[in-house]
């Protein structure tokens, strides 16, 4: 038997494999089946191997080619393209050769003619009678589809987000079958992708797409968020429009158009077997390697054939899935996207270094996305080597827990891979987490009344479990404080659950089951109780507190937290960070120098990297705490906005920053070391231009201190009051004689709030901006509206009505009182409630009283007047009158009268 004959061997098998009936030309009948593949078909220009029929009419060719020829089978493309271009014979109805494949024993290409520019491209087997009847009747190819995306409607992306949907697009009309999709932790690569889905479900009109992960807890957050997805062009929801389903059996349902699976689950379907759900809770690449591992075995299909899917999305595709798992992505004729914040070379080659987005981490902490960290090292004697003389010691069973009494038999020398593996030593644990709990309150989260949201790496499921019982006793507290949440451990979801949305647990301590890819926004602190090798695990694993949040989500769950969370804590207690693991650099280098003494430093001469790079984390940091106002007031002042300094601070020792300059300073693709210097030196300029002027550097000393400050008096406070009854008096002379002198140092700007003096309401827009400013300055001083209310209160307990709002218009009150214009102090708010019972009642004297439905617009908008000293016609389109119908409903309930109206009331509510 020739090569070829064996090839034909194999092509006739697969093609029944396909669902094609396989028949010499003495036995022609195309009408025997769906799909008839017709052995050497004569045409005018010779007999092609295979003639493929659909339906009785010849759709496509196969040129069949023994095993040797796989090499150079591109060049028997143009054997296939004579072959669909010739007449063939005894048919004479109209018909059009639109398929061709290019087969061998061990391979197969395959061509769509319709396609614009059209390629040949390897698939795992021919395509089913079913498929090309689809693909005939279809308006227009796949590829072709995707030649004329709409653009996208930006509203709601972030510019990175943007950036890889575009490229995306463009990626899908080049007909590239591979692009990867780099982007930071938090940066929002599922949305992204999910968004992509929706375009290409939409506009590329495919039949169904894969979403592919490799554990189920990130498919589980893969479905959540599908399912909450809404596009900006449609008002129903995603899963309104489309199928989602995540796989839980080997059944794969035809009328869904999104299925997240695992890889291992989908290994398993095409295997035809059932896989039991814990399979599916360890990352495969926490189990196997690619070096481990021999590539799995897959098999054709016939339920789930190779055009069964698209496009496949893989989550997470840094991980060693591609030698192992390749087999399950390359069985599918389908695009496929990679999603990943930490990139390795194995994962550029994969995606044929197609790289539609690539947004660093760094990047993300500039922008805002992403959160830097600082870094807090624990070194202990034991942790760097210990020893054990030869005597009776204990052992543990590290499954059973059992312990034992047994004779070493020699001296054991023993270093840090071993501990917690091999040899426990109680008293490394205990005091790693001593250490960490003496420095919780004093150094790492000094103004916190409860430990920040804390996730522990631990070495096993056995040392996680040392590690909570030392935690709670330690730290004195139940059950509920610290919870081991592994793939072992009971329930491990609703635990993560609670970690994530709940007061407690306040310390969780895992392996790997939330190492990578499952979001608690909440933590602030990682402690490492073990070693990393894999520098992209490292910046996954570091990726659990980058995310940011916000004051009011991060007071949910912490309560003590005052400001956005703006920074994490890395507790290192294994020497995890100082080993060359990570491609991104920590941005704090001198967590203990001030920013103060950091701007000076580099006004008078430092230039180095640490000093820049801890001034850029410095500005990141304020930058998250400062409010709009803030920020543009930072910008008129400083001359750039605080995201550009720092971003400038970054760029002056980021190689590839420099390398560009330098290229074009030179017009030259290979600048000289000495261009490279000179490049880094004018960055470096342009870099600290900002901190050499020393009004600059007071103005962003003033902003920091004005925040920190902010944050010390709500602690003060609740000191002050509660634990020093024989201060109180004195601590309030000194506030209010501290209030006193600002009165008369802003003497001006306080006779210009012509507001206080009971004047006309034309200009409390402009009033309301400069008491803003006012209040920002008392702040900066560390003085708030509360801290003063109270002080008055121990001074004049009989003029003072306490139960303060602390609104900013409660300002008006206390320097009312202050100056002499009232003798009695009480809320702003009152005076306003007062104004309007009276108001309201010399109204509703006549004939026409207020309709219960005006009484509740009336009482909305006196509301609002008390906390911001007026309304204006446009404010009645927002929160919460927009509840109501906004300004046209207001027009609705008091008719031409709505202007006079809102008048009256900004006088005579604030006489």
């Amino acid at each position: 038997m020739t090569p070829e004959q064996k090839a034909r061997l194999s092509i006739d098998k697969k093609l029944e494999q396909s669902g094609w009936t396989v028949q010499d030309l003495k036995q022609l009948n195309p009408m025997a089946s769906l799909g008839i593949a017709v052995r050497e078909f004569p045409t005018n220009t010779g007999p092609v191997d295979y003639a493929l029929f659909v339906n009785g009419k010849p759709v496509g060719v196969i040129e069949a080619k023994p095993s040797n020829a796989g090499e150079n089978i591109t060049t028997v493309e143009e054997q296939s393209a004579r072959y669909a271009n010739s007449t063939f014979k005894w048919i004479k109805t109209e018909y059009s050769i639109r398929f061709a494949y290019e087969a061998t024993d061990k391979l197969i290409r395959f061509t769509d003619y319709k396609d614009i520019k059209f390629r040949s491209r390897t698939v795992f087997s021919f395509h089913r009678p079913e498929t090309l009847e689809l693909l005939l009747a279809s308006q227009d190819t796949i590829r072709n589809n995707m030649k004329h995306f709409p653009p996208l409607d930006e509203t709601g992306f972030r510019k990175c987000q943007i950036n890889a949907i575009q490229n995306l697009d463009n990626s899908f009309a080049n007909n590239r079958p591979k692009a990867l999709v780099q982007m930071a932790t938090g940066a929002g690569k599922t949305f992204t992708a999910i968004t992509a889905a929706y375009r290409l479900l939409k506009y590329g009109k495919m039949n169904r797409i894969l979403f592919l992960v490799d554990t189920k807890s990130l498919g589980e957050q893969a479905e959540r968020e599908f399912l909450a997805y809404t596009p900006n062009d449609d008002p129903r929801s995603f899963s309104q429009l489309y199928g989602v389903r995540r796989l839980k059996s080997s059944y794969i349902p035809s009328d869904v158009q999104i299925c997240i699976s695992t890889i291992q689950r989908m290994y398993s379907i095409l295997k035809g077997e059932e896989l039991d759900e814990s399979a599916e809770e360890t990352s495969f690449a926490e189990y196997a390697t690619a070096n481990t591992k021999a590539p799995k075995e897959v098999v054709y299909n016939a339920k789930y054939p190779p055009e069964f899917f698209d496009c496949i999305i893989v989550d997470e595709c840094h991980r060693s899935i591609y030698n192992v798992w390749s087999q399950v992505l390359s069985y599918f004729d389908s695009f496929i996207i990679g999603l990943t914040a930490t990139p390795d070379k194995r994962t550029f080659a994969f995606f044929d270094e197609n790289i539609v987005s690539e947004y660093p981490r760094e990047q993300a902490i500039i922008d805002g996305v992403n959160v830097g960290e600082d870094i807090f090292l624990i070194e202990t004697e034991i942790t760097k080597t210990g020893h054990l003389m030869k005597q009776v010691i204990e052992h543990r069973n590290r499954l059973s827990r059992e312990k034992r009494w047994m004779q070493m038999d020699e001296d054991v020398d023993y270093v840090p891979p071993q501990l917690d593996r091999d040899i426990v030593n109680p008293s490394q644990i205990r005091t790693v987490i001593r250490t960490f709990k003496e420095n919780l309150f004093t150094t790492l989260f000094p103004r916190r009344k409860e430990v920040p949201k804390t996730l522990i790496f631990a070495k096993t499921d056995s040392h996680a479990d040392d590690i909570v019982q030392m935690v709670r006793d330690e730290f004195g507290e139940g059950n509920d404080f610290c919870r081991k949440i592994t793939y072992s451990a009971e329930n491990p979801e609703s635990v993560l659950s609670s970690f994530r949305n709940d007061y407690n647990p306040r310390i969780a301590v895992t392996v790997d089951m939330i190492a990578t890819g499952t979001d608690v926004k909440p933590i602030e602190c990682l402690i490492f109780m073990r070693d990393v090798r894999s520098k992209n695990y490292f910046e996954q694993m570091k990726g659990r507190g980058t995310r940011t949040l916000g004051k009011d989500d991060l007071q949910k769950v912490t309560p003590s937290a005052t400001e956005n969370k703006d920074h994490f804590v890395i507790v290192d207690a294994v020497g995890v960070t100082k080993s060359k693991k990570c491609d991104t650099r920590p941005l704090e280098r001198q967590p203990y120098v001030s920013m103060k003494e950091l701007m000076m430093n580099v006004a008078l001469g430092s230039k180095d990297d640490d000093t820049l790079t801890s001034l850029a984390n410095r500005i990141i940091r304020l930058n998250s705490q400062m409010n709009n106002s803030e920020r543009k007031q930072f910008k008129e002042v400083v001359g750039e906005s605080a995201e550009k300094v720092a971003e400038n601070l970054l760029n002056a020792f980021d190689e590839d920053v420099i390398t560009e300059k330098a290229k074009a300073d030179t017009k030259t693709e290979t600048p000289s070391d000495e261009a490279l210097k000179q490049a880094q030196k004018d960055l470096i300029a342009q870099a600290v231009a900002p901190f050499m002027n020393p009004d600059t550097r007071d103005f962003i000393e003033n902003v920091r201190r004005s925040h920190d400050q902010i944050i010390d008096n709500v602690n003060l406070d609740s000191v002050l009051f509660a634990g020093y009854d024989v201060q109180k008096e004195e601590t309030a002379d000194r506030v209010i004689q501290t209030f006193r002198t600002f009165i008369e140092e802003n003497r001006d700007e306080i006779i210009a709030l012509r507001i206080i003096y009971s004047e006309s309401y034309a200009n409390r827009a402009m009033a309301v901006e400069q008491l803003k400013a006012l209040y920002a300055k008392l702040k900066s001083k560390g003085i708030t509206v509360e801290r003063l209310w109270d002080c008055y209160a121990i001074k004049k307990p009989d003029k003072v009505k306490k139960g303060v709002m602390a609104q900013l218009t409660d300002l008006i009150s206390i320097i009312r009182f202050e100056m002499g214009y009232t003798d009695q102090l009480s809320p702003f708010a009152d005076k306003v409630n007062y104004n309007f019972m009276k108001w309201t009642l010399r109204r509703n004297a006549g004939a026409v009283h207020f309709t219960e439905v005006q009484m509740e617009w009336l009482r909305l908008i006196k509301d609002h007047i008390a906390s911001s000293l007026s309304i204006l016609p446009e404010d009645l389109d927002l929160t919460p009158f927009d509840k109501k119908g906004g300004l046209l409903g207001f027009y609705e309930a008091f008719g031409e009268q709505y202007e006079e109206i809102l008048e009256e009331m900004n006088i005579e509510l604030v006489a």
